[in-house]
């Protein structure tokens, strides 16, 4: 990842925040181009340099009717998932994820004798911040500017832990995640959180990408059809940002809805997963 990838999600998320404050107006691509001065030539360079697809087509997967339509599609094949029997592992391109939860002693005692490493590094969505321990990955965040709550955040889960940073060991890690071409690999997650809570992280780990979920199909998912205010709870409380999807939950309507890490940016990745997909 560059600076420049950083300044290309940059001038994205201003046009999607365009997009959402004009969407009454249906505003044109070069209504677009003009609010984050870049002609359309350059917009539509900008767009197929990032997300390989046309800016027209990337404003297609920001619609409400895109989203209907894909969580209707999904319904199905997320229902045969759940009657294969969820394993709790899942695939990001070529990158299998596994996870494990951490032991009520483990949160108990904060970290006492682990070395939790931490450090900041561009992706594709902005800058991230991510933890990692001996057992994996703990902890990813996407930051804004100077974002020392989300710094705040990771060390007051691990108090009594000795921290290192380590900024190039960031980067390897994100590079994994996002890589310019797809690669095999293996990544480990790290669970903080109530047995519900994982269990709802788990079912969306079963998600793929491009594909939508509802907060009714993901309480149906973790066996408490009537839990949907928990699952929302749960969603929000997420620590792994991207890697447990949590960004693949909309409503039922069709509206993208609240992300703990930005609106825009949760449109970002939708459309970026939506061309990924197309892709394949």
């Amino acid at each position: 990842m560059s600076d420049r990838s950083l300044q290309q999600y940059e001038t994205v998320a201003s046009a999607i925040r365009y997009i959402r404050n004009h969407a009454q107006q249906q505003p044109e691509l070069a209504d677009i181009a003009a609010a984050v001065n870049l002609s359309e030539h350059h917009l539509q360079r900008l767009f197929s340099s990032w997300a390989g697809i046309s800016p027209k087509r990337f404003l297609q997967y920001l619609t409400k009717e895109h989203a209907l339509k894909s969580l209707k599609k999904s319904a199905n094949t997320y229902d045969a998932a759940l009657d294969a029997g969820l394993s709790g592992s899942g695939r990001l391109h070529d990158l299998m994820i596994s996870c494990e939860a951490m032991t009520p002693g483990e949160i108990k005692n904060g970290g006492a004798g682990v070395e939790l490493h931490y450090g900041i590094a561009p992706s594709p969505f902005g800058l991230t911040l991510a933890g990692w321990t001996t057992k994996g990955l703990c902890y990813l965040a996407f930051l804004d500017q100077d974002d020392n709550a989300r710094l705040e955040e990771l060390f007051n889960q691990w108090p009594n832990a000795v921290t290192t940073l380590d900024n190039p060991g960031a980067m390897t890690l994100i590079e994994k995640i996002f890589p310019t071409t797809p690669q095999a690999g293996k990544l480990h997650l790290l669970l903080r959180g109530t047995n519900f809570q994982i269990k709802v992280w788990e079912a969306l780990l079963q998600t793929h990408q491009g594909q939508f979920i509802s907060y009714s199909q993901l309480a149906k998912a973790t066996g408490s059809p009537n839990a949907q205010r928990a699952i929302g709870s749960a969603v929000g409380a997420n620590n792994i940002g991207f890697l447990i999807p949590c960004h693949r939950v909309i409503r039922e309507s069709g509206v993208s809805g609240n992300y703990r890490w930005g609106a825009e940016r949760k449109q970002a990745i939708h459309a970026w997963e939506s061309a990924a997909n197309l892709s394949e």
